[in-house]
């Protein structure tokens, strides 16, 4: 694929932030465009993709795989192929919620618990006020619920559907439910990113990112949620990743 180049078998999208975030606003500024899945994938998720063939199929699908991880730029210097930075599921959201509050773009939030997506809706509200805030919903539904969460985003057509579900959870309910979800014109996971607005988890500070080191400072100081991994174990991916696609060079 043009623009891309493939890691582990996954390709990435060489656009910058900035690149990225406009080829979103003209996809969004159309009249008439049809769903755009966009996917923020890190090491865990790439190696993941060695063996789950559903989600093989998930990102063969998507319109776009941005690279969220320093081990994913990492590896494509070491292809030859460079990317010129990361492109975040949160660094995302904050250039899109910012040019939605200049273009008047709705948005609507499902995932993560009812205290902190209220709480992170609440600060978004207040930030971007010019933005119209379709819905939320917590991630934490039934059946009855989902078909009347999805009855909702139909009725109301948001431009832009974050969910804040995990990955790759997130990818897989946005797959499940792409032909209800017609009239959405961007979706994309971001993780715990409504967390850190909302204050529940403090945002990676500036000596940690410019080391490149955000997913360590995640692992030391996050909490993990009731019922997920923990991170120490989800993170015994990382040199996997970094044997395969780094030292191996298998890409």
């Amino acid at each position: 694929m043009e623009g891309t180049v493939n890691i582990l078998g996954i390709p990435f999208s060489k656009l910058t932030l900035d690149e990225t975030t406009n080829q979103l606003t003209e996809h969004i500024q159309k009249e008439t465009s049809k769903l755009f899945h966009l996917i923020t994938a890190n090491p865990e998720i790439t190696i993941a993709n060695q063996t789950d063939k559903h989600l093989q199929e998930i990102i063969s699908e998507a319109d776009l795989v941005t690279p969220d991880g320093i081990g994913i730029v990492l590896a494509s210097k070491r292809k030859g192929e460079p990317i010129q930075e990361r492109v975040t599921g949160y660094d995302l959201l904050l250039r899109l919620l910012d040019k939605g509050n200049t273009l008047g773009w709705s948005f609507y939030f499902l995932g993560t618990d009812e205290v902190t997506s209220r709480k992170a809706v609440e600060v978004i509200g207040k930030l971007y006020p010019n933005i119209t805030i379709s819905g939320r919903k917590n991630g934490f539904f039934t059946e009855e619920e989902e078909f009347n969460i999805l009855h909702e985003i139909q009725q109301t057509k948001p431009n832009i559907l974050i969910l804040a579900m995990g990955a790759p959870y997130s990818d897989k309910w946005i797959y499940k439910h792409k032909r209800t979800l017609i009239d959405v014109k961007v979706v994309f996971g971001v993780g715990g990113s409504l967390d850190v607005i909302a204050g529940k988890v403090k945002p990676t500070p500036t000596f940690w990112k410019k080391l490149n080191l955000e997913w360590l400072h995640r692992l030391l100081t996050v909490p993990v949620a009731k019922g997920q991994k923990s991170r120490w174990r989800r993170q015994s991916a990382l040199p996997k990743f970094v044997y395969r696609a780094i030292i191996k060079r298998n890409i």
